[in-house]
């Protein structure tokens, strides 16, 4: 079994409120672990993004290791990797962007060595994010109930690992607990009980025995998992589950505070007032953004807006509906607006107490969470 001190753990930092609370978090709560921190800069990014992570080096008392993505230093990251894909812009189906100046530079920086990597989704998130294909690097989220990745939780909760669970479990359990656990692991997955179901099932009535059933199994594999390879590990211990409230709450209580691009902004249509800001980190050209998110900019970045225009031709746009510069006409940004402003109010009437983040009332589209975290 490898040293603790052999395996590396890390976390990037995207300048988004996620990252940055689990910096917070983990620094804070398990002060044990050696982390790292990086940050992979695009050269796009807005002012705001580089103002927070100055502000998080000096709580956590550690630099934020820089990635090169190039080795020239002439253009930024992106006017280079955008030179060689011929001026084709990225998209949500052709992400070169993610995986030239996120996901390769991180790959280069952990080598081969054995790597814990800490990501920022929420328990009150449905999705897994990205999981390297590289075996030497294991993800793990201590946000949610479920620490474990996909490709973790498959082939553990597969038919043939049932009996080794059962002996696992039955050094953790005794009783009416044990008896519990069994009947569940006993219950093949299939068309009317789902993996994610069976998860939920062993998570619920023991978490901290799952987390050191499935480090058990891990050892017992050929597949070197890194966290299979550690003599102790505090997080399998945890219990926190925390959801965007406990972010805003994290970010503001250690004084590092909220990206200044999550404050609200007003605006004013139809006689009444709108409120518009950035929901998420990443490059200020960002093609995940919503519409709102592109007039918020035109209005409140207006140069940034420019750069971003300046990146549309040879028919290549952000957008498959239309070019930056239609969606400046006066008619289309108050049409934005107006729907805008609807799905503000509607969002807001679920509410049960008012939010001092917009964020925290309109809803989370799906991104890249290399990015957006």
């Amino acid at each position: 079994m490898t040293n603790n001190q052999d395996v590396r753990h890390v976390i990037g930092i995207s300048g988004g409120k996620d990252s940055a609370a689990l910096a917070i978090y983990l620094h804070d709560k398990h002060p044990e672990l050696p982390l790292e921190y990086y940050f992979c800069d695009t050269g796009k990014e807005l002012d705001e993004t580089y103002e927070l992570i100055e502000r998080l080096e000096a709580y956590l008392g550690k630099s934020v290791t820089k990635l090169e993505t190039v080795e020239s230093d002439k253009d930024t990251p992106f006017d280079h990797f955008l030179e060689q894909y011929g001026g084709y812009l990225p998209s949500s189906i052709s992400r070169w962007c993610t995986k030239k100046m996120k996901l390769e530079p991180f790959e280069k920086w952990v080598g081969t060595g054995p790597v814990i990597s800490y990501v920022g989704i929420r328990d009150d998130e449905n999705r897994d994010g990205y999981i390297s294909k590289k075996t030497n690097i294991q993800t793990i989220f201590p946000f949610r109930h479920n620490l474990w990745s996909e490709d973790v939780i498959r082939p553990m909760l597969a038919q043939a690992s049932i009996p080794f669970l059962h002996e696992a479990y039955a050094q953790q359990l005794s009783g009416d607990t044990l008896q519990r656990i069994q009947a569940i692991l006993d219950r093949p997955i299939g068309k009317f009980y789902a993996q994610a179901k069976k998860l939920s099932d062993l998570l619920n009535v023991s978490a901290l025995a799952f987390n050191h059933v499935t480090q058990t199994w891990m050892q017992a594999q050929e597949r070197p998992y890194p966290i299979g390879q550690l003599n102790t590990y505090s997080l399998l211990d945890n219990e926190d589950r925390l959801v965007k409230a406990d972010i805003f709450r994290l970010l503001e209580e250690s004084g590092v505070g909220v990206p200044e691009y999550y404050q609200e902004r007003t605006y004013e249509v139809n006689g009444k007032v709108g409120r518009y800001a950035r929901s998420r980190s990443g490059c200020f050209f960002c093609f995940y953004q919503q519409k709102i998110e592109w007039v918020w900019l035109y209005e409140q970045h207006p140069k940034l807006f420019k750069k971003a225009m300046q990146y549309e031709k040879d028919g290549y746009s952000w957008s498959d509906e239309e070019t930056l510069e239609e969606l400046i006409q006066p008619a289309r940004i108050q049409k934005i607006k107006e729907d805008a402003l609807v799905a503000y109010e509607k969002a807001q009437s679920k509410k049960s107490e008012n939010s001092p983040y917009l964020l925290d009332i309109l809803t989370e589209e799906d991104g890249c969470a290399a990015c957006f975290i």
